[in-house]
């Protein structure tokens, strides 16, 4: 068995081994690669074990640096989660010290491997994170009874302000953009340029959708995901603050759980959210069950475990700040500073 680093000729050998890989999902995708290198300049290192010419596990590594945040390797930024992929501890392994040999080599001060269970090798460990997600039902009606009686009156509700959902790919992206684009702000976060979600559209042309929901003909909430191998990927989401009393979220949610239902998706992964927080908490209303994430850390430089994270109060006035600047300068800078931010 040997490691080696793959290029755009290995893609569909890494997709294909993919397809029955343990842990495998639509964030470990070859395709990423290309959107993080065009989108970000980021440098990848995608590696995998071969046995006889075949891929027998993958590691997918982006590395960013940044003057402000440092030399960091994480898989996966900008998503849920990612990790290595094998099927035995051995060859996960082996991947692993491949990631360790890069972290040294490139001076980075530590590799983030944010993922759906421990490796295969003891690591500094933060389990802040749980995945939430959905076991879905051919017929969207045994959901729909299976929710809490107050759970589907607020559906109901929704229903009753005038919302509806329009769903589709790249035509959408403009009003889906300007969404996130207020919605980011107003949470203190930046966001990344339009460019990089028009890649991902086509780059996975068949494996993307963007769904909004309308209050008439106003669109006040959206959301992009991804599907793979019989499961939904939330990615990304977001409501113009001012129409949240209408809660679009419900109308929303419940489309694309219904969606996914009737076109064979057996699960749907809502995204990662911070234990105990109002995200966890509005995502088990949907009978969501929660899977620990472990965000496991090679350190290089860095001696102990990053908190580069929302709730460290050493971001707290650059948050704030964020939130009172004009829309037009977060959108100007915001893609610069969001292309560092894993």
């Amino acid at each position: 068995m040997k490691i080696t680093h793959c290029t755009e000729a290995d893609s569909n050998a890494w997709d294909a081994f993919l397809q029955e890989a343990p842990g495998a999902s639509f964030n470990h995708l070859f395709g990423w690669k290309g959107i993080n290198e065009e989108s970000f300049g980021h440098r990848c290192f995608y590696i995998a074990a071969k046995e006889g010419g075949r891929i027998v596990g993958t590691f997918p590594l982006v590395y960013i640096k940044s003057l402000i945040f440092g030399k960091i390797l994480c898989s996966m930024p900008f998503l849920n989660f990612g990790g290595p992929c094998a099927h035995d501890e051995e060859t996960e392994r082996m991947l692993l010290r491949e990631a360790e040999d890069i972290v040294h080599s490139n001076g980075a001060d530590y590799l983030e491997i944010r993922s759906a269970k421990r490796v295969a090798i003891p690591l500094p460990t933060s389990e802040r994170k749980v995945s939430m997600t959905v076991a879905l039902k051919s017929d969207p009606d045994i959901l729909w009874t299976a929710f809490d009686a107050k759970h589907r009156r607020e559906i109901r509700h929704a229903y009753k302000q005038g919302l509806h959902v329009k769903h589709g790919g790249a035509e959408h992206l403009d009003t889906f953009y300007e969404i996130l684009s207020e919605s980011w702000k107003n949470l203190g976060t930046p966001l990344y340029d339009k460019s990089y979600f028009r890649r991902v559209i086509d780059t996975f042309p068949d494996s993307v959708r963007i769904f909004l929901t309308y209050h008439g003909d106003v669109p006040i909430s959206a959301a992009m995901n991804g599907y793979y191998a019989k499961r939904v990927e939330g990615m990304w989401l977001g409501n113009r603050s001012g129409e949240r009393r209408l809660n679009p979220g419900y109308v929303l949610y419940w489309e694309m759980i219904k969606h996914a239902c009737e076109n064979g998706f057996e699960t749907f992964h809502l995204g990662r959210s911070t234990v105990q927080s109002g995200g966890e908490f509005f995502k088990k209303k949907w009978n969501a069950y929660s899977t620990q994430l472990y965000w496991q850390y090679i350190l290089g430089k860095e001696k102990e475990i990053p908190h580069l994270n929302v709730e460290n109060p050493k971001y707290r006035i650059a948050i704030g700040a964020w939130k009172s600047m004009p829309g037009a300068m977060t959108r100007a800078i915001g893609p610069l500073l969001a292309k560092n931010l894993p």
